[in-house]
Parts: structure tokens; sequence; C-alpha cells
């Protein structure tokens, strides 16, 4: 059995980069957010390191005294409040402080990258910032600059580090900028002291590398934010296009619709003998016209829809409670006559919930995936429907099963492209115009649904569409007796197999 789960998500930016990306030479405020909580979650983490450390610096403290680390006992215990006090600082000027010019998500990440500086100059002091490799961390802030921040920004923190590390080198050896004011008494003895060089050589070699690693992370930085001007650009580009495109399907559905209704008029009133009376071959070739246009007719109201559906897609919506099973049973009874004239049996097994959504085009969601199901189906078969709540997530899956032709592994993934139909759906449904799953999923994209599909070949498929917060309808109808909260009441049961069992 072939399964395949399709989710999509229309927060306005279908890629990372769209609209969200960059902004002239640095990253807009709502990237800039985002990265200022990655970098209090990597907090989280170095603080989690620090009470790890701690802990060892108690069990093996001579140890660590070997290796050349000097231990204080009460330093890392000191940079660990002060990395938490500084985390939970940041995470309320995010999200509890309106932003202002003393309250952005530059200055935010500013703060942070300065705090971390310090914490980490203090560590390097006491850990050994010759003798061990902590120096090399000041790096990672290098680099996060240079992807956070614009290149003369970046600069400025490669500059800090280079001094708040030559600080530390000067805090652990005084006189290490001061020239030699003696020469040792001893003969053949310099004034120069080796050590003090091999210092001076190491902290020219870290800032050489500090420097080095700003120029070459900053211009990828660069690179990579053109590029995601060029895709922004493209993206921008081909949605334009597309708009264009269901403009002009739209004008040439508009007037197809017109001549079609002519002709569809015309040949009922030949059909109803208005015109005088025909000779049967003719009146086999009128209703041969008149099926073939009829399918046209389907096909352009659906092109319409689809076209409405995606112009819903581009502005906002009033969301409105949906009773989920009066929007089935609904469809289930506007369906019935086909589903009967074909001897297919729909047992519905709905529990009523409410989920926030659009209702006409849950309706329009439904009614596809069920007449799918029905044109899909062997006469004589059953449909069944029946939904499972989830208490805990506060989900429900309301999976629609028939028993029909079943959909192919290899075609499966395709199913919600526009126009695209299998030849064995083509022979079992000769009227299908290819677009019904397409509207399906811009339904689903529009009120963020999730759909699974299940199918295996001669044997049915199975639909699934899984809601998201959804709540008891008793509960969701007494909470919006208010003005404004429309709320979609739940249908009476229907008599016979359409009745509710659960």
């Amino acid at each position: 059995m072939a399964l395949a789960e399709f989710s999509w998500d229309t927060s306005r930016n279908r890629f990372a980069f769209s609209n969200i990306g960059v902004t002239g030479s640095k990253l807009s405020d709502e990237v800039l957010i985002g990265n200022a909580r990655w970098f209090i979650i990597f907090r989280w983490g170095v603080i989690g390191i620090l009470i790890l450390f701690q802990i060892v610096a108690v069990i093996a403290s001579d140890t660590l005294t070997e290796a050349g680390i000097t231990h204080q006992q009460g330093w890392p215990l000191a940079i660990t409040l002060i990395l938490c006090l500084a985390n939970i600082a940041c995470i309320y000027a995010l999200d509890s402080r309106r932003q202002s010019r003393y309250n952005s998500p530059s200055i935010n990440i500013w703060a942070q990258i300065i705090i971390d500086l310090l914490c980490l100059s203090v560590v390097v002091h006491f850990v050994g910032s010759i003798a061990t490799p902590a120096p090399f961390f000041y790096v990672l802030h290098i680099a996060l600059s240079c992807i956070f921040f614009s290149a003369m920004e970046s600069l400025i923190v490669a500059i800090l580090v280079c001094l708040m590390y030559a600080i530390v080198l000067l805090i652990e050896t005084p006189l290490l900028f001061l020239s030699p004011q003696s020469v040792l008494i001893a003969s053949g003895t310099s004034g120069i002291n080796p050590h003090k060089i091999d210092i001076l050589s190491w902290m020219f070699t870290l800032d050489v590398l500090f420097v080095i690693v700003w120029y070459v992370v900053s211009r990828l930085a660069i690179v990579v934010r053109t590029r995601e001007h060029q895709l922004l650009d493209a993206y921008e580009q081909i949605s334009r296009a597309q708009v264009e495109k269901d403009r002009y399907a739209v004008l040439m559905t508009h007037q197809l619709k017109a001549p079609l209704d002519a002709i569809r008029s015309k040949i009922n009133l030949i059909k109803g003998d208005y015109c005088g009376e025909v000779s049967p071959e003719i009146k086999d070739v009128i209703l041969k016209i008149d099926y073939r246009a009829s399918g046209m007719a389907g096909l352009i109201l659906d092109v319409l829809k689809l076209e409405r559906l995606k112009a819903a897609a581009r502005s906002e919506n009033a969301r409105e409670h949906v009773n989920i099973a009066a929007v089935i049973h609904k469809c289930v009874d506007k369906l019935s006559p086909i589903a009967s004239s074909r001897q297919i049996d729909v047992k519905v097994s709905i529990e009523d919930f409410v989920v926030e959504g659009i209702r006409n085009q849950m309706e329009i969601l439904f009614e596809n995936i069920i007449s799918n199901a029905i044109a899909y189906s062997y006469n004589g078969a059953s449909i069944e429907i029946a939904s499972s709540i989830d208490r805990q997530t506060l989900s429900t899956v309301v999976t629609v099963t028939d028993h029909g032709i079943g959909i192919g592994e290899k075609d499966l993934p395709h199913i919600f492209d526009e126009y695209f139909y299998t030849p064995r759906a083509v022979l079992h449904n000769r009227t299908s115009s290819g677009i019904g799953l397409s509207i399906v999923k811009t339904v689903a994209e529009n009120n963020k649904l999730q759909i699974k599909v299940s199918s295996e070949p001669n044997r049915g498929t199975a639909f699934s569409v899984v809601f998201q917060g959804v709540r008891s309808a008793s509960v969701a109808e007494k909470s919006v007796q208010k003005p404004g909260s429309p709320v979609v009441h739940p249908a009476t049961p229907q008599a016979g197999s359409l009745e509710p069992t659960g």
C-alpha cells in the first residue's frame, strides 16, 4: 500500500527568504529575532557546559590543574549566573517589551555578543589564555556577527575581540606592553624577555587569525545575501507571472462559458423536441455533444472555483467556528443521488467537533474528496467517513475511505498537481477535469490543514484530513455567543446509512 503525507503552510512566505530576508546590508528584524532566539538557546547549552565543568572541578580538581586549567571556586558559578540573567533579560526584551529605538532585535543581539565576549574573556583568563585552545572560541562570535550584521558592524566585533584578548594577556602579564627600563647586570644577558616575545607572537598570530576569519566569513555572508536578493527577485517575478496566468485563465474561462451555455441551451431545446422531431441518429449525436459539453461546463466551473480559492489565499479571510460533522452531512446529502444511482452506500461516523476555518471552503474540500470517492468506486461498493479525536493534542483526523480503483505508488505524489490524472482514472471517469484535488490542496493551504493519502490499486483509497486545535461543539457554541463570532450549528442526523454511528 502506498502512503503519502501532504502539508501546506501559507504564512504568506513560501520560502524562508521571501519578504523577510535581507534588507540592504543587514538582515531584517524578523530574521534577527529568530537569530536572537537561537543565540539564547545556544547560551543555555553553554550554561549547561559550565555547570558540568563546575561538577568536574569539584570531583577532579587535581586533574584540571595538571592540564593547565587554573580553577577558582567562584568564577564558573559567577559566569553561569551572569549568563542566566542575560538570557532572562533578552527573553523579556523580545517577548514582553514593545520594540523601540532602544529595544530592537539588533541591539538585543549586540548586547548578547558583548556579554558573551566579556564572559568568554573571564573564562579564557582562568582556563588559560595560551596553554589551552579557549581563545579560539572568540572565532565563533566573529563568525556569528558576520552572519547577523553588516561587514562594518562585524569588523567592530572583530576589533573588540582583539582588544579583549589583549586585555586578558595584559592582566596576566602586567609588563607585557612596556619596554624594559634596565639591562641585567650579568654580562652577555639581554634585556628582552623570551616569554614576553612568545606571548606577543601568540597574540599577534591570533589577531591575524581573527581578522582573516572576519574577512572570509563576511565575504561569504555578502555573497549569500546577494544570492538571497536574486532568489527573492526571481520568486517575485514568478509570483507575478502566476497571478497574470491566473487572471488570463479566468478571462478565457469566462469567454468560453457564455457560448458554451448557449450551445447547451440549444441542445436542450433539440432534446426536448422544441425544434421539431429529429432522427434517432441525429439525437444520438446530440446526446454525445451534450455529454462532452457537460464535461466542459464542469471544467469551467472548477477552474473558476480554483481561481476564486487562490484569490482568497491572497487576501484576509474572516474565519469562523465550523462544525465539521454538519459540513460532512451537508456534502453527503448533496452527493447522495449520485451515490444512489450507482448503488454506493455512504456510511458516516463523525463525532461533533468544531474548528476555526472558512466554512464554504471546508464544504468545497469535503465535497471534492467525497465526490472523488464516489466517482472512482466500483458500483455497489461502500464509502466510510469516520473521525478520530486525540483529546491530548486537540487534533482530529477525518478519513474518507473508498473501495475503488486506487492510486498507483508512482502517481500518488502528483495527485494534487493541476490537471493531473492517470490513464486508469480517465477510463473510469471520463468527465474528470483534473483539478478537483488541486482545489482540495488550495483549501488545505488556506486553512492550514494536513492531508494524508494511502492507496492500493484495485483495493481503494483513504484520504485523511488532519485538523489542529479542535474543540467540542457544545463548548465552542457556549464560548462564542458574542457579537461578531458566527458559529455553524450542527445539522440534525440523517436517516438510514448516513446516520452517525459514533
